[in-house]
């Protein structure tokens, strides 16, 4: 469980506080969850308590959730379900527990009713055997469904699936996860789906106005933020071949800062709370992209925001943040092109809240090609050797590879407590 890098002070006090209240207090059996009507808006009830979803999407480092101040996790089947809520349950958290529902895109038929009729009843066995777990909270059913569809029969499915759920469990809400929001979707989801109880619904950029979007799509009812993150790898600025410019981690932290206090925290009337996208580490455009972690567990100054808006605190060891990220004196916005086979500089600077020495590691990928959507699986590109000194620090110097074409130069900062600022630049080499 890498607790190497668990914060130190507050939040390892978090940590032993809720294992032991959890060990002190197991739970038993379901515990009701429903959506209540309040005079302003709506509020999702837990045992008879009100409960706002203070979520992370992924179930790597759950002891970390509870320390962190969160309360919740996401998942996108129930495939790794008994592993998950054995761990939910074990640190007091609840979990969202996604129903895989086949996709179109993928190649499902929704005109096909015997092939509907035998995903529903495969759901409904999953939803038996895990309904009557004290850690569910809410069942997720399916996951980005409007994603390069045609057919809007998909929606009669989810609609029978959620009327399924309700006649098996009556201690669970239902909710189905678009990605974005629209009139059309809406429309559909209220037109066709009166058995879903929560609309929820994955944002990147979108975020800050959320609340606006939701309302003009002319959803009145409760909503969860199902997944939310950085700017996406679609919704940012291109280099002039097309590479998605990726935001370093501080930059990030400002966004996950700043998006999440102008929208969950200020439309609590309807948004029941939020799931925060990935905890984990995966490949998805470049290795560092969604993850809140790197491959070896460490943290970046994003995670320093989540424990603040979740606990109230700041944790007593901050990471590192980084100012800025130059090859040949370029930044990553500013379409750099090297020549192929030379030396040019590269330069991070990295500043520690805490005065923690930093040592530096630099990586330089190909770009990516494996390209997917919908966070499908994608394989991280092979590192290439010998276009960096080793032990480089802050400073040092790429040597570009004699084969043309589009790489990404990458930093990580370490502070030696588990935490780190990582950056990186696309750059293009031609003759």
């Amino acid at each position: 469980m890498h607790f190497t890098f668990l914060r130190a002070g507050l939040a390892l006090a978090a940590l032993t506080l809720a294992t032991s209240l959890a060990v002190a207090n197991p739970p038993t059996g379901p515990i009701k969850v429903t959506v209540s009507r309040t005079a302003s808006g709506y509020e999702l009830l837990r045992d008879g308590k009100s409960y706002f979803i203070k979520g992370a999407g992924g179930s790597q480092y759950p002891e970390r959730i509870a320390a962190y101040g969160g309360n919740s996790i996401r998942t996108w089947g129930t495939a790794e379900a008994p592993k998950v809520l054995a761990a939910a349950n074990k640190h007091n958290l609840t979990v969202m527990l996604g129903l895989d529902v086949a996709r179109e895109r993928h190649g499902f038929d929704y005109n096909d009713a015997s092939s509907v009729a035998d995903q529903l009843e495969k759901i409904k066995a999953e939803v038996l055997k895990y309904k009557d777990d004290p850690a569910v909270l809410v069942w997720g059913i399916g996951n980005e469904l409007n994603l390069d569809y045609t057919n809007p029969k998909v929606w009669d499915a989810v609609n029978n699936i959620a009327k399924m759920i309700h006649k098996l469990d009556p201690n669970h809400p239902t909710s189905t996860v678009l990605a974005g929001v629209s009139k059309r979707e809406v429309a559909y989801i209220m037109a066709r789906c009166p058995a879903v109880d929560i609309l929820s619904i994955n944002t990147y950029a979108g975020l800050a106005t959320l609340p606006k979007q939701v309302r003009e799509a002319g959803w009145q009812g409760p909503y969860i933020v199902a997944e939310w993150g950085p700017t996406g790898h679609w919704e940012g600025p291109q280099t002039p071949w097309k590479a998605s410019v990726e935001e370093t981690s501080s930059q990030k932290a400002a966004v996950y800062q700043s998006r999440y206090e102008a929208s969950v925290l200020k439309d609590r009337a309807h948004c029941l709370g939020s799931y925060v996208f990935l905890w984990g580490q995966k490949q998805e455009r470049t290795p560092t992209w969604y993850g809140l972690f790197t491959e070896k567990g460490e943290e970046t100054e994003v995670m320093d925001v989540l424990q603040y808006e979740w606990s109230g605190h700041w944790p007593q060891n901050r990471a590192p943040h980084i100012n800025s990220l130059l090859v040949n004196g370029k930044a990553a916005t500013d379409g750099v092109t090297l020549k192929p086979g030379q030396p040019y500089s590269a330069a991070a600077v990295v500043t520690d809240p805490n005065r923690d020495p930093l040592t530096y590691q630099w990586e330089l990928l190909p770009e990516s090609t494996d390209l997917k959507q919908g966070g499908d699986r994608e394989s991280r590109p092979v590192p290439m050797a010998g276009s960096l000194p080793i032990g480089a620090k802050g400073q040092t110097t790429l040597t570009t590879p004699t084969q043309p074409g589009a790489y990404r130069l990458f930093v990580y900062a370490h502070d030696g407590h588990g935490n780190v600022a990582t950056g990186n630049v696309p750059f293009l080499v031609q003759p």
